[in-house]
């Protein structure tokens, strides 16, 4: 008999050593802002806080095994799809996905920490993410670079002419109902000081611009910033929010995490997924 209280989360993506990225952050993201992650890996990576230095993909049959044992068990309130390194993984996980359309879907499918594929490989690998995924996706989280490469599996030779909105819709009209894109230009008032060293993310719908939120930029390095971010909105539409509410509370919980950031050994910093409970500790 099922009588657990917290929302259930299933999350798709590699399993990093570090903690840093990958299904291991997600959890602990998860943890920390109530609800219980279980994961599917999909590449096991060898890696430090500084970088990455192999990884070996997990057979699609693997993939699909893991996701379906759990499912069979449990009924998840969300899912978040991370790093998928093949195409043979995005068929898989898009079929198994396909049966839960009423749960939110987070696509995060980008990481700056995993080896890039080789670039025949690479546009193969972002148009099946584009056909498969995209079109089931609650929302689709890219930063403006992410979102370029994936714009030019579409755009035709020689095309110029094409903006951040004009890509941004494109994903819209695949199916998609949101696209957050991260590290926009601010857009601060004149004579904001602040505003050079600030950053925004911008969450676009069916409409238009919902929501364009600058934030300071500090230093770093960091890495699994945007894991953190993509986890965090999971979580909070796992508990029931809508799309805008949870993107202005994970930003709010990213900011936190990364203010309170660790260096675990001599490479970047990692955020501090837990940063909130160390503040009630200092309390007691």
């Amino acid at each position: 008999m099922q009588n657990q209280t917290s929302p259930l989360i299933l999350s798709f993506g590699a399993a990093d050593p570090a903690g840093a990225t990958g299904v291991q952050a997600d959890l602990a993201t998860f943890s920390a802002l109530s609800c219980i992650g279980l994961s599917v890996t999909t590449a096991l990576l060898i890696g430090d806080s500084a970088h990455v230095e192999d990884m070996q993909d997990i057979d699609p049959d693997w993939v699909a095994d893991q996701a379906r044992v759990i499912l069979e068990d449990m009924t998840m309130a969300a899912f978040k799809v991370g790093a998928i390194t093949n195409l043979e993984q995005v068929a898989a996980v898009a079929e198994i996905l396909s049966d839960y359309p009423d749960a939110p879907l987070i696509l995060d499918p980008f990481s700056s920490r995993l080896p890039q594929p080789p670039d025949d490989d690479a546009e193969e690998l972002l148009t099946a993410i584009r056909q498969l995924l995209v079109p089931q996706a609650t929302l689709v989280m890219l930063s403006q670079v992410e979102l370029g490469r994936l714009a030019e599996t579409w755009r035709e030779s020689g095309e110029g002419e094409d903006t951040l909105e004009s890509d941004v819709e494109h994903l819209l009209a695949l199916g998609c109902e949101f696209v957050l894109v991260t590290g926009t230009p601010s857009g601060g008032a004149q004579g904001d000081a602040a505003a050079p060293n600030t950053l925004a993310n911008t969450l676009y719908g069916a409409d238009g611009v919902i929501s364009h939120d600058a934030w300071q930029h500090l230093a770093g390095p960091f890495i699994g910033a945007g894991n953190t971010l993509s986890a965090a909105l999971t979580a909070f539409m796992a508990r029931g929010a809508e799309v805008p509410e949870a993107v202005a509370a994970a930003q709010e919980y990213t900011v936190g995490a990364l203010a309170h950031a660790q260096r675990y050994g001599m490479g970047k910093f990692v955020p501090n997924r837990f940063f909130h409970l160390q503040a009630i500790e200092d309390l007691q």
